[in-house]
């Protein structure tokens, strides 16, 4: 699974299905072994390390693999590297990578890729987790208004769920320093002032600043982004009372949220994080089941 845009709204949903069931208990395994590796060139916590748990949970073999210590510190292609490893017998890749769309030259390998983050360009198994924890919440995407907020211009995550989130029947507004916002089609020009837009929202998802991805470092402080455009509690009480606040995290205390807010009432930041393990695990079942795998019930 390369790109939400890439599935269809029925598959959208069935994976979604999946990671509900996953919540609530239902327990798969695969059927015959299944050869795994996680190959991150960036650093992560939540990502990889939910792929692992889904991995082993659907009793996948993962097989160890260090960015550090393998050969493409010798200068092999990524390309390279992922034919070594189909040649080695593994089944599938979940990957991070930098470079926007590294995967256009995996495209006709005969093992599976996930993509766990390319660049600025898309991060599919995040927007899913997201409908999941949307869809636990209000049971439909039809006719709500989601606001995301903060540095849109360079996040994968605004990318992925828009695009999912306005083909599923939701409003999608984005808000946050004008000159991170992203003109782009994916956008649709829907920029709104966060104080305008906050009092409409039922889903708000904050961004962090990806100062990685910048040529230098905005100018603004901590307290005036939090000041400007982070989530204060007088913002925080504008909301509607069944509002709910997202955050795909690491979140930057202080900056995009207040701290006290981060584990509040209306947050589902921590909630998201464990429907990552369910959500990842529905995507593992739906990729391999693709590729004639097949799961049963753990005895």
């Amino acid at each position: 699974m390369i790109k939400l845009s890439k599935l269809s709204k029925e598959a959208i949903h069935a994976i979604i299905e999946d990671s509900l069931a996953f919540a609530s208990g239902k327990r798969l395994r695969s059927k015959e072994p299944i050869f795994v590796a996680n190959l991150f060139f960036e650093n992560s916590t939540r990502t990889v390390v939910s792929f692992e748990m889904a991995e082993r949970k659907l009793g996948l073999e993962v097989v160890p693999f260090s960015v550090q210590g393998s050969s493409l510190n010798k200068g092999e292609s990524l390309r390279d590297t992922v034919k070594t490893l189909e040649s080695l017998g593994l089944d599938l890749l979940v990957i991070r990578h930098p470079d926007d769309n590294y995967f256009h030259d995996l495209q006709d390998l005969d093992l599976s890729i996930v993509n766990a983050g390319d660049g600025t360009g898309h991060h599919p198994s995040q927007g899913l987790l997201d409908l999941v924890t949307i869809k636990q919440e209000f049971g439909s995407f039809e006719g709500l208004t989601v606001g995301i907020v903060g540095d849109v211009k360079h996040s994968r995550v605004a990318n992925s769920d828009a695009d999912a989130l306005r083909r599923l029947g939701a409003k999608v507004h984005f808000s946050g320093p004008e000159d991170w916002f992203d003109q782009g089609a994916m956008m649709n020009g829907t920029y709104r002032n966060f104080d305008h837009l906050i009092p409409e929202v039922d889903v708000l998802i904050l961004l962090r600043i990806q100062h990685e991805r910048h040529s230098s470092k905005h100018p603004m402080a901590s307290q005036e982004y939090l000041t400007k455009y982070g989530l204060t509690r007088s913002r925080m009480e504008m909301m509607k009372s069944g509002a709910i606040i997202m955050h795909p995290g690491p979140v930057n205390r202080g900056v995009e949220i207040e701290s006290d807010l981060v584990e509040c009432d209306k947050s589902r930041i921590f909630k998201q994080i464990e429907n990552g393990v369910y959500t990842r695990m529905a995507i593992l079942k739906h990729e391999l089941e693709g590729r004639g795998f097949e799961f049963v019930p753990w005895e």
